[in-house]
């Protein structure tokens, strides 16, 4: 399926006020191309989520391409929901990029190296701070914090995030855009469908990642 993504300015998919809300829309048209939008001009636009929200202040004292859903793996959810608080990015959005980054294989390597569960490259989990990249808890941790990273680079843009958690932000910043790199389209469309099916089972109750421990170790 071919992926032409529709990104309109940064300012128009960027973190609202908490009064205000920006959604991300697409639709696939005929000839199989898959539209991105802030403003649905068209009846076949469908919500995908809203923008990443902005992280909030430490306390002061601290796809159609998928014909079935995939499996949902719950060996990690303490690991999760725990990233997701520390870092403000949804259980749901770091679900789908383990999902497509590894299947859940702690042990994946790439063949451009990049290892475990979220598929972080070496000096991006040395500067996560990850010790042990194939340790789930501290590679979900890094891999959360990098994508924290990137939303607040790109205003909280999801599409952009994404992009630049694949390709990498400089290759996103010359276009301000999901680059022209086939692999990189296809992974944002697969991401922003998995975030959109695992935001369901959250809503639903099935896929709500169990209560994480009162004291979680330390990275």
């Amino acid at each position: 399926m071919v992926l032409r993504a529709v990104v309109l300015p940064v300012f128009l998919v960027a973190l609202m006020a908490p009064t205000a809300r920006a959604d991300v829309y697409s639709f696939v048209d005929e000839e199989g191309v898959v539209h991105f939008t802030n403003v649905p001009t068209d009846p076949r636009y469908r919500p995908i989520d809203s923008p990443i929200p902005r992280k909030k202040a430490a306390p002061p004292r601290r796809s159609s391409a998928y014909l079935a859903p995939p499996r949902l793996v719950r060996d990690y959810d303490h690991h999760i929901l725990e990233a997701s608080k520390r870092y403000t990015i949804p259980a749901a959005l770091i679900r789908a990029v383990i999902t497509v980054e590894s299947a859940f294989n702690p042990a994946a390597v790439s063949h451009a190296g990049a290892q475990g569960l979220m598929q972080l490259m070496p000096a991006t989990a040395a500067e996560m701070g990850v010790q042990d990249v194939f340790d789930p808890r501290q590679n979900i941790l890094g891999g959360t914090r990098y994508l924290r990273t990137l939303a607040n680079t790109f205003d909280g843009d999801i599409v952009l995030t994404l992009a630049a958690y694949n390709a990498g932000h400089q290759a996103v910043f010359r276009t301000m855009s999901i680059p022209p790199i086939a692999e990189t389209q296809n992974y944002v469309r697969r991401v922003l469908q998995l975030y959109r099916y695992f935001k369901g089972l959250d809503a639903a109750g099935a896929g709500k990642p169990a209560t994480a421990p009162e004291e979680p170790k330390k990275p």
